[in-house]
């Protein structure tokens, strides 16, 4: 039998995307939930922030001509805490002010008061000349009336909802979840708890799959429907099939999609849908598969099949693999634009003399020399080298690499989040 070309992730990717039309559907959350969810709209800013000049220590606010020499005495006329406004400040006055009050009229200039002695009869010494300026926050610095402060396509962090609450946005109108329903088939999987270590049929394995795979689709912001483990006959395989399509966006499974392998899911799509089994030229990974399965069995009737797609079985494929492909897919069908990862140079202190004609994805920790370690084993079933490292290295297809060499580094911490 002829194998497939492999075909690159740079072609794969686009292909890919090509087929994930934002879902369309929004909701309006409270600010408080809106962590990880994604912008439908551009958030305007009705408001100046800071709304007004103000303080930005505690201080005195005074006239700078006041105080072009240092020595200058004022008289402290008064008293202006954060949610207060102060009145007229007049020539020859300082007004005793703290960190966010608004600056008074008449004042141009904040001392700190470490710059300050105070003296009896509510006066105060400013020990140090002052320029115009000093210590004030000006109004709109930060956000101005009218600013897109956040565009549509956002996936919003902390800090995004720090800033939308700065203008006042106490909801948000965010892309729906995406709906997923993940399972697995193979009548080699059992589920840890079900079947203790020590009496494992020959054969069996742990599906770990399942627990990574759920966690990195509840962190991309989606609603998973768990079906567990499908029997491995195809009548089953073809009803969890169409029932999960009625009413999720996306089915995932894992393992069954390499080419010639005995498995019910290739037929179990194709006879609901279309289904293509991708060979890529990634490693660890190669084996994918994405298609879709009908709602009404009408596949050309446009929005109305459920996306597929099949991750290869060895769990750091599958680990690896979702990441590639999966996140990427997910996040556009919310609406994100911006769906690459960041790949920062960094070097390498381990030798890879092993050229591969697949574009590689080693596992590689930071060390506290600030270069890359790299776990021994890479196999693609050595889930630990996942769990000891802090990212991957992109490795090009047909590149070997020595020690000293700059490598392009992929953190776990953004991928993952």
């Amino acid at each position: 039998m002829t194998r497939p070309a492999l075909l690159s992730l740079d072609e794969a990717l686009p292909q890919l995307l090509a087929q994930a039309q934002a879902l369309g559907r929004t909701q309006s959350v409270s600010t408080f939930e809106a962590d990880g969810r994604v912008l439908a709209q551009d958030v305007i800013a009705a408001l100046q922030v800071p709304p007004q000049d103000n303080s930005s220590m505690d201080g005195y606010a005074v006239c700078a001509a006041d105080c072009a020499q240092a020595g200058a005495v004022l008289r402290v006329t008064q008293r202006i805490p954060a949610g207060t406004h102060g009145t007229q400040l007049n020539a020859g006055e300082a007004a005793r002010i703290f960190t966010g009050a608004p600056i008074p009229p008449g004042a141009d200039a904040v001392v700190m008061q470490e710059d300050c002695e105070a003296l009896d009869g509510e006066q105060v010494k400013v020990n140090k000349a002052v320029p115009a300026g000093q210590w004030i926050r000006r109004s709109g610095e930060d956000v101005t009336r009218g600013a897109t402060v956040l565009s549509h396509g956002t996936r919003l962090t902390p800090a995004e909802l720090g800033l939308a609450a700065s203008i006042g946005l106490a909801q948000l109108q965010v892309s729906a979840r995406p709906r997923v329903a993940l399972f697995s088939t193979g009548d080699e999987l059992v589920m840890p708890g079900d079947v203790a270590p020590e009496v494992m049929p020959a054969g069996a394995i742990y599906n770990s799959n399942r627990f990574f795979l759920r966690a990195m689709l509840q962190r991309l912001g989606c609603e998973v429907t768990d079906l567990g483990i499908v029997p491995d006959q195809r009548d089953a395989t073809i009803a969890a099939l169409r029932d999960a399509a009625q009413h999720h966006d996306l089915i995932l499974t894992s393992g069954g999609v390499s080419v010639g392998e005995e498995d019910h899911i290739k037929p179990a799509v194709e006879s609901l849908g279309e289904l293509n089994l991708w060979q890529l030229a990634i490693k660890p990974g190669k084996p994918f598969a994405y298609g879709k399965v009908n709602r009404d069995g009408d596949i050309d009737r446009k929005g109305n099949a459920c996306h597929f797609m099949g991750l290869p079985g060895n769990p750091v494929s599958s680990f690896v693999t979702f990441l590639l492909l999966v996140r990427p897919f997910l996040l556009t069908l919310q609406g994100v634009t911006k769906t690459d990862m960041t790949r920062t140079e960094m070097t390498a202190n381990f030798d890879w003399p092993r050229a591969d004609k697949r574009r590689e994805f080693l596992r590689v920790k930071r060390n506290a020399q600030g270069g890359l370690d790299l776990f021994p084993n890479q196999s693609s079933g050595v889930l630990t080298s996942a769990v000891w490292g802090d990212g991957v290295v992109d490795n090009p297809a047909g590149q070997t690499i020595s020690k000293g060499d700059t490598v392009r580094f992929i953190s776990f911490a953004e991928w993952l989040a």
